[in-house]
């Protein structure tokens, strides 16, 4: 029997700096790196977002690529606090959902803000996407409150620094982290990392 291998992405909703809170005085002293990751719409539910997504997969790859990620995309957490969700996607499809993720341009409800999905971490578990939610938050918190402290040299050292400790890791800011994770492919496939061109089909 074939296992179906799945992919997991953790994703972060980033949202640009509110022109407007900031003529107002309301947001001069929110450093950019806490004002991009502020709360998300609270609209926004699992179920919206896979539509959205979706919509978006059907805009790009027609019936064919909506037919093969509609099945199998399903959103596994999604924190409005931190503006961070978890997909499971099949590893064949995986390329689709990301594309859409890309050209997304708006929260998918009505009146959503402009905003941008960053896919941060793509692996085989979800512990993996889990802890790296769980250690970016801890690293923006501790930023922040270095940030508020006076100490920024300090606040961009955390959120600069590498995850996993290897001396080719990407930084906390770097577009994606991919963990090159051993899952016992016979077909010679490799798990989606950074040095990845273009789509495998």
């Amino acid at each position: 029997m074939v296992r179906i291998k799945e992919r997991y992405l953790l994703v972060n909703i980033v949202y640009p700096r509110d022109p407007v809170a900031d003529r107002s005085g309301n947001g001069k002293d929110i450093p950019d790196f806490v004002a991009i990751r502020r709360a998300t719409q609270p609209e926004l539910t699992p179920q919206l977002l896979l539509r959205g997504i979706k919509a978006e997969v059907q805009a790009l790859f027609g019936d064919c690529g909506a037919g093969v990620v509609g099945r199998t995309l399903s959103v596994k957490y999604l924190s409005k606090p931190t503006s961070t969700f978890i997909l499971r996607i099949t590893r064949e499809h995986l390329r689709y959902v990301w594309s859409a993720l890309t050209f997304l341009r708006h929260v998918p409800v009505r009146n959503g803000r402009p905003c941008i999905f960053r896919v941060a971490r793509v692996s085989g578990t979800i512990r993996k996407v889990e802890e790296e939610a769980i250690r970016q938050a801890r690293a923006l918190a501790l930023a922040t409150k270095a940030y508020m402290a006076g100490r920024t040299a300090t606040a961009f050292e955390l959120l600069t620094r590498p995850t996993g400790g290897a001396a080719g890791s990407k930084d906390f800011l770097a577009d994606v982290v991919s963990e090159g994770e051993n899952d016992d492919d016979d077909g010679g496939d490799e798990d989606v990392g950074d040095d990845d061109q273009g789509f495998n089909t």
